[in-house]
């Protein structure tokens, strides 16, 4: 059974209270004996190895067993809302502030690279803050080093990242061909490197990576989707697993201003198979993913409105299934914190 952890009776000033609190080192090191515990029962099971039980051996895939209840962890650290920003708009000071504002986790956003030093920065830069990748590209980043940097950066700030891993998109990357496969070989890397299942999210779309992602590891970060769509990832990964979806939003109460914005920043994904297949299988038609979109895929896929109505977006996927949402403020060339100011009010406020 994972640690108990206490958390503080009254919010520290200028915290919203729907931020989760996390605890020290101490209480990380607690977490991780703990699903060390757990995991050892889980492969005497898988093994039958232990004589004392009456139930026979547990074959369910290996990684599925280890990687039981992994996204439980995660929960509590990551907190319910983060936010996502492409790397080269992230710094210092403005990742403190995200973190004063009370949001759990900052996304690098992009494809960060397999040194991690950004990661590496912007945990130095802040106390509490969990930093996760969005997403490392397979086919761009190795992965013995990624492992390498991991394991460096683990040791000075234990429990604090998560790695999202993604395959990217076929017209960025030709030689993108049989992404599960080459993910799977990926993945075999970072196992024989000691990158924990549970520390590691894939960014999963498709069905078959989806299976993946909940047999090998702690769940799935989906970019672009709507609250239909996170219902049937919890479904596919299971209760146990972290389902962390994207959610792009315009703090624009001007619908055809914010649509602009929208169209602008949806232009390149949908010239993008891999993203329009995924529209169509969240139920928009041919028609809606065609040119710049129609107006109920740019709606419903960039929130817009007031803080309220960015919040209700928040919510829809959190009640869909989410254990945690990732905000991506647009235009990207604006200063986010109103906008994230704004949505931390509103959620506090509900």
């Amino acid at each position: 059974m994972a640690a108990r952890i206490r958390r503080p009776r009254r919010p520290r000033a200028g915290v919203p209270t729907w931020a989760i609190r996390r605890t020290g080192v101490e209480a990380r090191r607690r977490e991780r004996r703990d699903g060390l515990v757990q995991r050892v029962d889980l492969l005497a099971r898988w093994l039958g190895a232990d004589p004392s039980s009456r139930e026979p051996p547990d074959r369910r895939p290996l990684h599925t067993l280890i990687g039981m209840d992994t996204g439980t962890d995660w929960r509590r650290r990551l907190g319910e809302v983060g936010v996502w920003r492409g790397g080269p708009d992230l710094d210092a000071t403005l990742v403190r502030t995200i973190e004063g504002l009370g949001y759990g986790t900052v996304w690098i956003g992009g494809s960060p690279s397999s040194d991690l030093r950004q990661a590496e920065a912007l945990l130095e830069a802040t106390e509490r803050l969990q930093v996760a990748t969005g997403i490392v590209n397979i086919w761009r980043s190795d992965a013995a080093e990624l492992a390498r940097s991991f394991a460096r950066i683990e040791a000075r700030h234990p429990g604090r990242l998560l790695l999202g891993v993604g395959s990217g998109h076929r017209e960025a990357t030709p030689e993108r061909v049989r992404p599960v496969e080459a993910m799977t070989r990926y993945l075999d890397v970072l196992d024989e490197g000691g990158v924990p299942v549970a520390a590691r999210v894939l960014s999963a779309l498709g069905p078959r990576m989806l299976r993946l992602a909940a047999e090998r590891s702690a769940g799935t970060h989906p970019y672009l989707t709507i609250p239909a769509q996170t219902a049937e990832e919890r479904a596919a990964v299971g209760a146990a697993a972290l389902v962390a979806p994207e959610q792009t939003v315009v703090l624009d109460a001007d619908p055809v201003s914010a649509r602009r914005s929208a169209r602008a920043f949806l232009a390149r994904y949908l010239g993008m198979e891999n993203y329009t297949r995924t529209m169509l299988r969240g139920g928009f038609s041919p028609e809606d993913v065609a040119g710049n979109g129609s107006d109920e895929l740019v709606d419903r896929i960039v929130v817009h409105g007031d803080a309220e109505a960015l919040a209700a977006a928040v919510r829809a996927h959190l009640d869909a299934g989410a254990d945690h949402v990732c905000v991506q403020v647009q235009p990207a060339a604006t200063d986010p914190v109103p906008a994230l100011r704004g949505l931390a009010a509103a959620l506090g406020s509900s």
